[in-house]
Parts: structure tokens; sequence; C-alpha cells
């Protein structure tokens, strides 16, 4: 089985402050990512074992272990590349632009859902932008942690991590002003980029 890995930032550490510091970077990225990197593999290695009979195993903790720690890498490399050093004035154009305004009537309108998705996930974990293959559209959803209240099937777009180590030592309990200053570093040539391999 193919194991996964680290991938390294887009930027330097220090790219996205003011909004989120360097110190908050080098330890999401290298503690919290890589630990779900290597919990992922661990899941993984279980299963190989289990597969060659050498192993045996208490298959649903597994599972749950994969879907939870596989996930969370999964969004997370989504998470990095979807940021960029910030801007004031930032929005979206090209593809994504056109299909925001379809969908949502408009980028302020959008803002405002996505914005309430994220603040409003109970407990931990994403704001998501997705597009739905089946029914041809976007789609604003939380995922509980990494792996609850997903779409199956859908793709995505745009990835916002509001669990408390994305912003505690900065913003202490305050998400929704790390979620409204997080507009300021959105990659939407990325965001246009990932929209444009799946439509």
């Amino acid at each position: 089985m193919n194991r996964v890995s680290l991938p390294p930032l887009p930027y330097n550490y220090d790219a996205l402050e003011p909004v989120i510091s360097e110190t908050i970077m080098r330890l999401h990225h290298d503690k919290h990512h890589q630990g779900y990197v290597n919990k992922a593999n661990a899941a993984i290695d279980k299963l190989e074992k289990y597969r060659r009979g050498e192993l045996e195993l208490d298959i649903r903790a597994t599972l749950r272990d994969l879907s939870f720690n596989l996930n969370g890498h999964i969004l997370h490399s989504i998470f990095w590349p979807n940021m960029e050093p910030p801007t004031e004035d930032n929005t979206p154009g090209g593809l994504i632009g056109d299909k925001i305004d379809e969908f949502f009537g408009g980028f302020e309108a959008f803002k405002k859902e996505f914005e309430a998705a994220s603040k409003t996930v109970e407990g931990v974990g994403w704001g998501l932008l997705v597009w739905d293959p089946l029914s041809e559209q976007l789609l604003v959803v939380q995922v509980e942690k990494h792996n609850l209240m997903h779409i199956a099937g859908s793709e995505v777009l745009l990835a916002l991590d509001v669990w408390e180590h994305a912003y505690y030592l900065q913003y202490k309990n305050d998400r929704g002003s790390y979620v409204t200053n997080w507009w300021k570093v959105v990659n939407w040539d990325d965001v246009d980029n990932r929209l444009q391999k799946v439509i």
C-alpha cells in the first residue's frame, strides 16, 4: 500500500502574517499535519499486515483511524496552497468568480454563507467550498473533525481549517475574527485551477 507524506509549504512560514503568525504556521504544519500523516501511515501499515495475515485487527477502529487521519492530511494538503501572502482587496476572478456569481448571486453572498458555515462548525472542523459533480454546482459545507458531514464524491476547492490549533495562539477563542481576516490570504488562482480540473 502507498504511504502519504507531508507536503512542503508553498511559501515561507511567515508569509501569511499578520493574518496567520509564523508560530502558528510552524506548529500547524510541522506538528499537527505531520501527526495526521504519521497516524494515517500507521493505519495503512496495520491494514497491510492484516491483509498478509500477520496481524489480528479491530477493523472498525483501524478504518476510523484511517478515515480521520487521511482526511486530515488531504484537507491540510488543500488548505496550504489555498493561501498566499495577504492582500486587502482579495476577490475571485476567472471561472471561480463566474461560478460564485452563478450559484450564490455574487461574492458577498457567498462570503456571508461561507463565513457562517465556518464560524458555526460544532466543535472542530472545516468550512469548505466544494464542486458536486452529480448536481453540477458549487456548495458550501461544514465538516466536523475531518470526516463527518462530508458530501461523498464532491471535490474540495477551498478549505478553511477552524480547529483551534489553526488560530488559538493568535486569536484566542475568537474564531470569528480569524475567519473574517482569512479572506485576505485566499489564493483564488489555486481555487480556480482546482475548479478547472473538475468541471
